[in-house]
């Protein structure tokens, strides 16, 4: 029950952040946005900006569109360097390519700082779209008006949001990141909770070996802290301590199949589905990463001898877990001399306005090609009573039987 009135939270509290979203579906035209009790006048598309912004990616935008490829990495790289080359902060919603023109956003938060008056720009590249981030600093204060456009069907950027807010969190990180929160209001939040709703941005500023970045993209990005917990936990090939090989059947089909598990939870949420699935299946999806016998995967498990299968209980709704979580970033690296590579890796929680709320070592073992295999990881939480929350681990039998009651 516990679990249960946990999620129903969790599934509030994202409806009310949807109200300062960027993902909303309709058109707003907005003429004048509420801060707190600010009214800011904003043009209705902030016109010259964007359509600048749009002409100078539109050879870009065609190619994408022509290629299928809008939204890709390539193309996201291309609009970022080309937006620098005129003058533009820019980067990508993931973080995952380096800032352009950076320094200038160094020079605005010296001006932050040092309480005197500036103003900066920074343009996020979306899939689909831009944020535009319109910075404004006096006297220490700092003051936002972020826009988010969409690409229409014309190839032209239309304003689906835009809110104003004074920054109440202002922080440039050990790590090289901007981080800054505001309250913006938006009708929906304000029925569910009598409040505004805040936004956290959390933009990468110091550039990063693109080594590290491959390395994030191909070992642990696939994997990410979503719904298993290879990277939260210690173990080693000694010793796999308390992985969840359940889980990690759950990350590791879809990376070799190409399509998601097919032993899905039953629709009805009061009955717990649970399947036989054959023993080669699973031990080939484990083993592709791990360099482990059978016999070992079978004693982490529920494994039937005359059925040559393992037991397998998906995630149902009482196991959930919180969507807005951190996401995994190497930051430094180890080739060692028996083939093996070290990755120093960071999380990096924008909900939290932490670009480190812990950090941990991934030992990889690369095979050739595509191939590779975990090798061990070792988990370092900062100091104090911390815990990583949003986790949820699977339910026991004992558990799962009291929950679905045998069904």
């Amino acid at each position: 029950m516990l679990r249960y009135l946990l999620f129903a939270a969790i599934s509030i509290t994202m409806l009310i952040l949807m109200g300062c979203s960027d993902e909303t579906s309709t058109v707003s035209d907005i003429g004048t946005i509420e801060a707190g009790k600010e009214v800011h006048s904003v043009d209705e598309n902030d016109s010259a900006d964007v359509q600048h912004i749009e002409e100078i990616l539109r050879d870009i935008y065609d190619e994408a569109v022509d290629t299928n490829t809008l939204g890709s990495l390539d193309i996201m790289r291309r609009m970022v360097a080309r937006l620098g080359e005129n003058g533009h902060v820019a980067i990508d919603s993931g973080n995952q390519i380096d800032m352009t023109q950076a320094e200038q956003v160094l020079t605005f938060c010296k001006a932050v700082d040092e309480k005197e008056t500036a103003e900066l720009m920074i343009i996020v590249v979306m899939e689909m779209g831009i944020r535009k981030f319109d910075l404004e600093t006096k006297d220490g204060s700092v003051n936002i008006v972020r826009g988010y456009y969409q690409y229409d069907q014309n190839g032209s950027l239309q304003n689906r949001s835009t809110v104003s807010y004074p920054v109440n969190f202002w922080q440039y990180t050990e790590e090289g990141y901007l981080v800054f929160e505001g309250s913006c209001f938006s009708d929906e939040g304000y029925i569910l909770t009598l409040s505004d709703t805040p936004e956290h941005t959390m933009l990468r500023v110091l550039p990063l070996d693109e080594e590290c970045r491959e390395y994030n993209r191909k070992y642990i990005l696939p994997v990410g802290y979503g719904r298993n917990n290879l990277f939260l936990c210690n173990w080693s090939e000694d010793d796999f301590g308390d992985l969840d090989f359940y889980d990690l059947f759950d990350r590791f089909y879809p990376m070799i199949h190409g399509q998601p598990v097919p032993y899905m939870a039953d629709e009805n949420l009061g009955v717990g589905a649970v399947y036989q699935v054959p023993g080669e299946l699973f031990e080939n999806a484990i083993g592709a990463y791990f360099n482990m016998d059978n016999e070992t995967l079978r004693s982490k498990t529920t494994y039937s001898a005359e059925l040559a299968a393992y037991e397998y209980r998906p995630r149902g709704f009482y196991e959930a877990e919180y969507s807005d979580i951190a996401y995994p970033e190497v930051v430094g690296y180890m080739e060692n001399e028996d083939g093996t590579v070290t990755l120093h890796i960071n999380a990096v929680y924008p909900g939290g306005n932490m670009s480190k709320e812990f950090s941990h070592t991934t030992v990889i073992r690369p095979l050739g090609e595509d191939s590779f295999q975990y090798v061990s990881n070792e988990i370092i939480l900062p100091e104090g009573d911390h815990d990583i929350w949003w986790h949820s681990t699977r339910l026991t039998e004992e558990e799962w039987k009291k929950v679905y009651g045998g069904k």
